[in-house]
């Protein structure tokens, strides 16, 4: 299993586009419903986000062939105040409640 997070931070005036362009990515993945991979993202705050990806299998799912993701992508830099940074992780503990 392999996690991987981004994380940075955009400007007040393209909160809405950017919103907007992930909620495209998630209909894409459920449209496609790729199997072995989550994703998350949230959003902190004062326009920061933090996405999470998640490979359970040995295969790698690779986001950037969405053309969803792809629109997602275009013109990033030009929406962020802080620039995406990327990097492994590792998920110490997860606790999940079922819901009623």
């Amino acid at each position: 299993m392999k996690h991987k997070l981004v994380r940075y931070k955009v400007k007040p005036e393209a909160l809405a586009e950017h919103r907007r362009l992930i909620k495209g990515v998630f209909g894409a993945l459920l449209d496609q419903s790729p199997e072995d991979v989550g994703y998350m993202v949230i959003e902190t705050g004062c326009g920061g986000f933090v996405h999470l990806k998640t490979d359970f299998g040995d295969e790698t799912f690779e986001l950037g062939e969405l053309p969803a993701f792809q629109a997602f992508g275009k013109g990033i830099i030009e929406r962020c105040i802080e620039p995406p940074q990327s990097s492994e992780a590792t998920i110490i503990g997860r606790y999940t409640a079922k819901a009623a």
